[in-house]
């Protein structure tokens, strides 16, 4: 077992958004380190698909309606809840209204929803932990996806205030930005996907090792591509520059649309 995550044996784990990619990735992750794991997933075939391969348990829907249904499954306790169910959503400004409104209510408010749900248990405990597949575009953005990116530094922001409230009381809290993982939500990023996240695309499984890291060292961050810190840094020392180069990128992709 990873140094550092002994509680996670038996501990009682969601994974939302678990039907493939990433967040099967972390509920096969979690369930070979002995947790105990719910699946979740709006497609129920795909939850219950991956639940059978690692002996959990499924439970499909809406994730933002889970938590009692989930807690249940569990003997009453969640210790661990990966919010990883997400939206890409392409378009620019002038995406519709109900573009934007279902990338906030997928990417910020299911797991503002699960918190409220949550909250009061692992407060009265003193102990839990909220992991937020935020994604790189969280950190800093992403070409020709405007509402992905603007729901998903929300998501960043909202787990962000989790941990700096929180942690004294005992909540522990994870932000995972992995640039481009090889799942179906980066091979439906079009050309975009192609020209920015698709070299250094990487496994999920790359991605629940990144998160087990983290957990060891008890850090917030989870940057399954390292370089990414970089790019961070660049964006806030630097802003003016940083958006430059973006807008070069910007430039190269819309070149090569045409």
């Amino acid at each position: 077992m990873t140094a550092g995550t002994h509680e996670i044996r038996g501990a009682g784990v969601v994974v939302t958004g678990a039907g493939g990619g990433i967040g099967a990735a972390l509920a096969r992750r979690f369930a070979a380190e002995g947790a105990r794991v719910v699946v979740n997933d709006l497609d129920a075939a795909r939850a219950e698909a991956v639940a059978a391969q690692i002996g959990a348990v499924a439970v499909p829907g809406d994730a933002s309606a889970v938590v009692d249904e989930a807690r249940a499954a569990l003997g009453g306790t969640v210790d661990v809840w990966c919010a990883n169910a997400g939206l890409a959503s392409a378009g620019d400004a002038r995406a519709d209204e109900e573009v934007w409104a279902a990338a906030w209510d997928v990417n910020v408010m299911a797991h503002v929803r699960a918190a409220r749900a949550l909250l009061p248990d692992w407060l009265e405990r003193g102990t839990g932990r909220f992991v937020s597949t935020v994604s790189a575009a969280g950190l800093l953005t992403m070409i020709g996806a405007a509402p992905y990116s603007v729901s998903k530094h929300g998501a960043y922001a909202f787990a962000e205030w989790l941990s700096l409230t929180y942690r004294h009381r005992g909540l522990k809290v994870h932000a995972i930005c992995p640039q481009g993982v090889r799942t179906d939500m980066l091979a439906a990023s079009g050309s975009a996907g192609d020209l920015v996240l698709a070299p250094t695309a990487i496994e999920p499984g790359a991605v629940a090792d990144a998160l087990f890291d983290a957990m060891a060292a008890d850090r917030f961050l989870v940057l399954p591509h390292p370089e990414v810190a970089g790019f961070h840094r660049a964006r806030a020392q630097d802003p003016e520059r940083w958006l430059s180069g973006m807008n070069r990128l910007q430039r190269s992709w819309e070149a090569g649309a045409r």
